[in-house]
């Protein structure tokens, strides 16, 4: 006889998955972002919500978190995942091609609207520590809801969408020195504002250092390792460990976990695991961030709140103004035009993820009041809710001004999609070779390729490839493929092919794709899986010899290259059947272009 479930222990977990599985996706297609819908649900769902009501209806604790403590630790971890990817995405290049943006107006943002929020907070006598600690959380903005809105309307290669993301870089690089600030304040109780900036620094650098020079010499060796074994699972395994264990590292000196998995994505970030470990965090990233904000939602006590609803709303609508106003002018300063500077100024003056962490932090480390850190929660909170809003009114405020060209430090693509034209996939001989072909036209590409030596040897070449499987789905969106117009495939395996066409298909119907065949049966069998365009290997010889005995032959040149091309035409057109008449206006057109 089956033992007695005890269903109690397992109803936290299925009201969280229930959000997560079902709450969350209905409302993405109402178009409602799940930060605020795992927000709302652990504000409805925790025991100030429908937890308040059980003394009067008994039967509601069915549906109430019973141990709120328990996911707390859980929670955090999608921070620590999400500076993890943030670090994954950053770039010497990319940091130095927009250095003015990120290191000027980033900068002169985030310190300006620190100093008044902190002035202002200052003056409801806030110690030093916490208005400081106030004014830079409330001056972060929302990278996920921001680039997220952006991304949905196709905007993030606009110039308000180039220019807040070079500020949202730099305020994602402040989120760790601000982190570990207040841990250190937390920890040390109440030492002064510049003993917590001298501590922070000595055990930052302490720890930074300890986990920089081990990870040199391990994480690269790690995942080779763990690569050369093609177990799926150990790879997974791998990538958690050093995101979680980097932060468990960090922890032990003091500080937050978030910085420790900071710092080992920025050692992984030139790494040939690069797109692979992105694919493989970014599953548990998404749902380890969504019980964050449903932690979140948990402290939100709305009956509370609501006993002062002109003060929250003058709080909410002070905040956007303040950051707006600091703005505009450093944006116009920066020689950006009154629209772009009104449009990224309004997307920018919300509250921002971040700053959940930070109260959160400085609440229980006892730097902050706790009546004062749930104030600003929900100030924060309403304002990333208003996002939308807010981009609607600066779009339809400046909707009359003339387009303005980029600066040249902001014509630089953002690197969420990878801004690649073209992917290859399998990097031998023929690989290599095509993305020599394309270096010399100047197309900009990456190569990606499932054995770990190979890929390890070309990048010390400096060639731009990438281990990783492409038959996954999440790899090649994060290889570009959503934004690529050309797919190459190089790999012989037709299974492999197969899977790969499928997923490329499902981001993106349309992407050319060329696809190198054994011979004329492999390629019908590739023209059926939905290959633009396959190369049979063996027809490509005999073409190739053909020419070769021509031009021995005394054949004219210019009679022997026609002759080759609608051989090849035909042949094209016998192995694509159905495809060929598409395939020929593809071709055409191309001829017609150049």
């Amino acid at each position: 006889m089956a033992a007695a479930v005890e269903v109690g222990v397992y109803k936290d977990a299925l009201l969280l998955l229930g959000t997560a599985a079902v709450i969350a996706p209905f409302a993405r297609r109402l178009h409602i972002t799940p930060v605020f819908t795992f927000m709302f649900a652990g504000a409805l769902l925790g025991p100030n919500g429908l937890g308040r009501l059980i003394p009067i209806y008994p039967h509601f604790a069915a549906f109430t978190l019973s141990d709120t403590q328990q996911i707390r630790p859980l929670a955090e971890l999608g921070v620590v995942f999400l500076l993890f990817l943030i670090a994954l995405e950053l770039s010497l290049e990319r940091l130095t091609t927009m250095w003015r943006l990120v290191f000027g107006l980033g900068a002169a943002q985030m310190v300006l609207s620190t100093v008044a929020i902190a002035g202002i907070a200052a003056m409801f006598d806030n110690t030093p520590a916490a208005s400081v600690i106030l004014g830079s959380c409330l001056a972060l903005s929302s990278t996920a809801v921001v680039v997220e809105l952006l991304a949905k309307q196709k905007r993030m290669a606009s110039t308000t969408g180039r220019l807040s993301f070079a500020v949202l870089l730099f305020q994602d690089l402040a989120v760790v020195p601000i982190l570990f600030v207040v841990g250190v304040l937390s920890s040390h109780g109440h030492v002064s504002l510049a003993s917590g900036l001298g501590l922070a620094l000595l055990q930052g650098i302490l720890a930074v250092g300890v986990i920089v020079v081990v990870g040199r010499l391990v994480l690269r060796p790690l995942f080779n390792m763990v690569a050369q074994d093609g177990m799926s699972e150990f790879f997974i395994a791998a990538a958690l460990l050093v995101a979680v264990g980097t932060g468990v590292a960090t922890a032990a000196f003091g500080l937050s976990m978030a910085l420790g998995a900071f710092v080992a994505g920025l050692l992984l970030a030139e790494t040939e695991y690069r797109r692979a470990i992105e694919a493989v965090i970014e599953p548990f990233k998404s749902l380890l961030l969504g019980l964050f904000f449903f932690s979140v939602g948990l402290d939100i006590n709305i009956g509370e709140v609501l006993k002062e609803p002109v003060l929250l709303l003058g709080s909410v609508v002070g905040l956007v103004v303040l950051k707006t106003a600091i703005f505009i002018p450093v944006a116009r300063w920066f020689r950006f035009p009154w629209q772009t500077a009104i449009r990224s100024g309004l997307l920018l003056g919300s509250g921002g993820e971040f700053a959940f962490v930070v109260l959160g932090l400085a609440v229980t480390g006892g730097v902050i009041p706790t009546e004062t850190g749930a104030f600003m929660l929900m100030v924060a909170a309403l304002s990333m809710a208003a996002l939308p809003l807010l981009d609607w009114f600066g779009r339809k405020i400046t909707q009359t001004a003339a387009p303005v060209a980029l600066p040249p430090e902001a014509d630089v693509a953002p690197p969420v999609h990878g801004g690649v034209r073209a992917v290859i996939v399998g990097y031998g001989r023929v690989g290599q070779l095509m993305s020599d072909m394309l270096t010399r036209h100047s197309i900009a590409h990456i190569a990606v390729d499932s054995d770990p030596s190979e890929v390890a040897r070309m990048r010390r070449k400096g060639h731009p490839v990438y281990f990783g499987d492409a038959t996954k789905l999440e790899f090649l969106e994060r290889c570009g493929i959503a934004e690529a117009q050309t797919l190459i495939l190089t790999v012989h395996t037709s299974a492999a092919i197969e899977a790969i066409v499928t997923a490329a298909r499902k981001i993106k119907p349309d992407l050319h794709i060329v696809a190198r065949a054994r011979d004329a049966e492999h390629a019908r069998k590739l023209y059926t899986l939905g290959v633009t365009d396959a190369v049979p290997e063996t027809i490509e010889a005999s073409l190739q010899l053909s020419e070769a005995a021509l031009l021995g032959l005394g054949v004219p040149l210019g009679y022997i290259l026609p002759s080759i091309h609608e051989r090849r035409d035909e042949f094209r057109k016998e192995l694509a059947g159905d495809k060929s008449d598409a395939t020929d206006k593809v071709y055409a057109a191309r001829r017609t272009t150049r």
